[in-house]
């Protein structure tokens, strides 16, 4: 019934996204991109994951680079693994710190925290005293983009640039999609009858109604190793997987607005209009709201998850938004 009542308003989202996406082309500023490269593997990933203690909780992270800091918040039920191939290609300009939100991925939660978005953006500035980082420049897509507005407006000085992708806002947080997957966590089911058959079942995760069809542009490159490194640690532990989504049942981001609109730290965003759990009206909000908005670029096509298949595209907005150049970039 659950599945049933979650794909129905998928289904809606999606018209909505089919509409905005027959706008005129000269309304977007690319063609949906191609994958080029090879990103770290999910061995390599794995093998250069580090801890740092905390009062939280012993934090997982992965880091490529020196320098200034840019810090990289991934989705729900991702982890630091989403961001694999945007390390790599600015690393060359920035340390690019990857963690793990509490409650997804490898991260270790201390017994009794709380794994609420508040809890993860005082846990993002313990971890940046921890690695003696002043400020960062934030990356961020699906609910690690609402706890890095929640940053900004709690931590103002600690953020140099916010790049974000499909997104919470407070006019669509959380979204109608995520009601159900909301109510599944409080019967403690979520995992059992979603999570669970899509990591034992790798073709239906990819499918339509599973994690790649509905949150990847191409789902068909989700690979056996990426669905076991996103949904094996939270398998295995369903409580803070259930506590996650269940923190995202009220409004996180209400009166948020008013603090961005104030900040004079530069936002872009990067949206991708196949996206069938958030309103492409986001897009065009946080670019009206936002201090110091730097605009939107719109993605034909593209669905959540989108930083991850196109990293070449966040690479580019990135170093544009932190004003490096890249002698190979042509704006595509």
């Amino acid at each position: 019934m659950q599945r049933r009542r979650f794909l129905g308003l998928i289904a809606g989202a999606g018209a909505a996204g089919a509409a905005f996406s027959m706008l005129p082309s000269a309304a977007f500023a690319t063609k949906v991109p191609t994958r080029r490269g090879k990103p770290l593997d999910a061995a390599a990933f794995s093998a250069a994951r580090q801890f740092v203690p905390t009062r939280f909780g012993r934090i997982a992270l992965v880091e490529r680079g020196a320098g200034q800091a840019a810090l990289f918040l991934h989705g729900f039920p991702l982890n630091g693994f989403q961001w694999r191939g945007a390390l790599e290609r600015l690393s060359a300009y920035r340390r690019c710190i990857a963690p793990d939100f509490l409650g997804l991925g490898y991260t270790q939660v201390r017994e009794g925290q709380g794994v609420a978005p508040a809890d993860q953006g005082d846990m993002l500035s313990v971890l940046l005293d921890a690695l003696s980082i002043d400020r960062v420049d934030l990356v961020a897509n699906d609910s690690g983009g609402a706890i890095a507005q929640l940053f900004l407006a709690h931590h103002p000085q600690r953020v140099r640039s916010l790049l974000l992708t499909n997104c919470d806002t407070e006019i669509d947080c959380p979204p109608p999609a995520m009601k159900p997957v909301i109510a599944l966590a409080h019967e403690g089911q979520f995992v059992k009858q979603w999570l669970a058959p899509w990591l034992a079942d790798k073709p239906l995760a990819r499918s339509a109604g599973g994690l790649g069809g509905m949150t990847f542009t191409h789902p068909e490159n989700l690979t056996d190793a990426s669905i076991e490194m996103y949904l094996g640690p939270l398998v295995r532990d369903p409580a803070h997987t259930h506590a996650y989504a269940l923190a995202l049942e009220n409004n996180v981001l209400a009166g948020v607005q008013a603090a961005i609109g104030r900040s004079r730290v530069p936002v872009r965003i990067a949206w991708g209009t196949g996206d069938t759990i958030f309103s492409p009206d986001n897009a065009a909000h946080l670019a009206r709201t936002a201090g110091n908005s730097r605009g939107v670029h719109y993605v034909p096509g593209a669905k959540l998850f989108f930083p991850e298949e196109f990293p070449e595209l966040i690479a580019a907005e990135a170093r544009r938004l932190w004003g490096v150049t890249d002698p190979t970039d042509t704006g595509d």
